[in-house]
């Protein structure tokens, strides 16, 4: 059989419909602590319940189309905003009864990470939009299987952080030491040496470059002006900057 014959005989319907969704992990820092955006859902399934932001993959769209699509949606981040945000695939995830609709549903998990996010916007099926302390969300039941998505975005996240430039995604175009390396503590979840932390970061070849430029005033205890770095260009980092609890 040709194959234009092939598909002209094609039916569909022959087999389990399936549906691909995006679902999204969207970090950033406010007031010190790790938020990860939340919405609370306007339409069944689970309505009334919060969950990560996310949709059906359109037919015209691929997937990262599809993710890049949502996370404007969601955020209401301009276009020169998204352009410095932080995006990449995290996991595909199709458990059977991952979602009560009757159709098989894979959802593609993508990670984004973002400096000075906005407040959010509900989208079209959302009742509510709201950044959450990653604290916050331990107590909360969340969607589908969404606190799994959450947890491996978490994880991925801060092991990236160990031997990838992406702390420099969660500051803005200039930064401190002291800024960077509150990226690591928040993330990381720990408290880290400020002159340790210092002396490794400038041992990594390409991680950051110096501006010369400075602060406009000293630190909130007084002192010298802080010097204003910038990343270097360098994706990975040798040597990795290890969490501290992986080298006890």
């Amino acid at each position: 059989m040709e194959e234009a014959e092939w598909l002209n005989t094609y039916e569909p319907r022959d087999y389990p419909p399936v549906g691909v969704t995006v679902d999204l992990v969207i970090l950033t820092i406010r007031d010190k602590e790790l938020h990860v955006l939340l919405v609370e859902r306007g339409e069944p399934p689970f309505k009334g319940e919060w969950a990560l932001p996310g949709g059906f993959v359109q037919p015209d769209e691929d997937l990262h189309e599809a993710a890049a699509r949502e996370l404007k949606e969601e955020t209401g981040l301009r276009q020169t905003d998204l352009d410095r945000v932080y995006l990449e695939q995290l996991k595909t995830f199709g458990k059977p009864g991952r979602d009560p609709r009757p159709l098989r549903v894979f959802t593609v998990a993508y990670l984004a990470f973002a400096p000075q996010v906005p407040e959010p916007v509900a989208g079209t099926d959302a009742e509510n939009a709201a950044w959450m302390s990653l604290a916050a969300t331990r107590n909360m039941k969340l969607a589908f299987d969404h606190a799994a998505i959450l947890a491996e975005g978490v994880e991925r996240a801060r092991n990236k952080l160990e031997y990838s430039s992406l702390a420099t995604s969660f500051v803005g175009p200039e930064f401190t030491i002291s800024e960077l390396r509150n990226v690591y503590e928040v993330v990381w979840g720990e408290q880290l040496h400020p002159g340790n932390f210092h002396r490794k970061v400038m041992s990594v070849d390409g991680y950051v470059e110096e501006t010369g430029r400075t602060t406009e005033r000293g630190g909130e205890r007084g002192g010298p002006r802080a010097r204003l770095y910038r990343w270097g260009g360098a994706t990975q980092l040798h040597p990795a900057l290890l969490r501290p609890s992986e080298t006890t």
